[in-house]
């Protein structure tokens, strides 16, 4: 295993994808401070040429192998279709360079453990972009549940549905693009279980298929070894209020919309009291992200302590149980 190395300059990051979320990942690049924007790699050129232009990255490539080769880049973002990811982020770790990879990692636990052992072995940073976690609301909700508020969690309910444009060609019903509204989606609801109640001891899911092949939508009900559920829903097929409440012994908790990048929680203690607490996100929210990466590269660490890949593979492990269970498969899976 290599010894990971402290960065203490300004952080250079490349960008491979350059789709919906890249622009809104780059916008808040450029409003945190450690880092910029150095390079962009697209399939094109001038689409690369015009998203470096407007966000002020000093190179553009138009293809994903000259940037992760590109020496001057510290750490990539992988912003590509899901099925994409794991080659792209062995690539980039094979490559020198530290990387956080957009949700989810890989497109099933094998890869996910693929990709941890590779990071491991070269002692580089590797993170899951699951920027849920380290919005300022999200954190405090974690903090009031993990200091025992509302007494012993007994049961979560969590909602994430859009109404998609119904255009079976796009990217969310394409099945080799890693469409539906699980991996899509549906990852969120899972997350916030699993960093509630752990790993579940039973995974029941149906679902609802497009004729593309893809989930459009997923019901999934888990059991703990505590006795606790989760009821856990994500759709394409309509406008659902994308909230999550946690119930616990002693009170309830809610992560008001969208809860997977919430401003608003309410806890509500079993004697009637009732706290709200508000807080603004910075940018699009993924500037608290980017800040976490920061400090970890500052520090040499080779993972985020408060999103380690222990809980990544944790998490696509479920995922594999829940697409099990409803009869999903992607032919790019390993």
């Amino acid at each position: 295993m290599n010894q990971p190395t402290k960065i203490d300059r300004e952080i250079r990051w490349g960008i491979i994808g350059t789709g919906k979320i890249a622009h809104k990942f780059a916008e808040d690049l450029l409003r945190t401070p450690q880092g910029r924007l150095y390079a962009v790699a697209s399939r094109t050129t001038d689409k690369a040429t015009t998203f470096a232009r407007q966000y002020k990255a000093e190179v553009a490539y138009g293809s994903y192998e000259h940037i992760i080769e590109d020496k001057q880049v510290d750490i990539l973002y992988i912003a590509t279709p899901h099925p994409f990811h794991f080659e792209w982020t062995l690539k980039g770790l094979q490559h020198g360079k530290a990387v956080l990879c957009e949700k989810p990692m890989g497109m099933d636990a094998v890869q996910v453990q693929r990709l941890t052992d590779e990071a491991q072995k070269q002692g580089l940073f590797l993170m899951e972009g699951l920027w849920t976690r380290f919005i300022p609301v999200f954190q405090k909700a974690l903090e009031a549940l993990h200091s025992g508020q509302i007494g012993e969690p007994l049961l979560i309910r969590a909602d994430f549905g859009f109404k998609g444009d119904g255009n079976l060609k796009s990217r969310i019903y394409n099945k080799s693009l890693g469409g539906g509204s699980l991996l899509d989606i549906g990852i969120y609801p899972l997350y916030l279980s699993l960093l509630v109640l752990g790993m579940p001891s039973k995974v029941q899911a149906s679902a609802r298929f497009t004729t593309t092949g893809v989930d459009s939508y997923c019901g999934m009900l888990l059991d703990y070894p505590s006795g606790a559920k989760a009821n856990l829903e994500s759709t394409l097929e309509a406008d659902t209020p994308i909230e999550a409440y946690i119930y616990g012994s002693k009170g309830k908790l809610k992560l008001h919309s969208r809860f997977h990048h919430p401003e608003q929680c309410t806890l509500t203690l079993e004697e009637g009291s009732q706290k709200i607490i508000e807080m603004a996100y910075s940018g699009n929210g993924y500037t608290h992200e980017i800040e976490e990466v920061h400090q970890c590269l500052r520090c040499g660490k080779t993972e985020s302590d408060l999103l380690p890949l222990s809980v990544s593979l944790k998490l696509a492990k479920i995922m594999d149980q829940v697409k099990a269970a409803i009869g999903l498969n992607y032919s790019t899976e390993s």
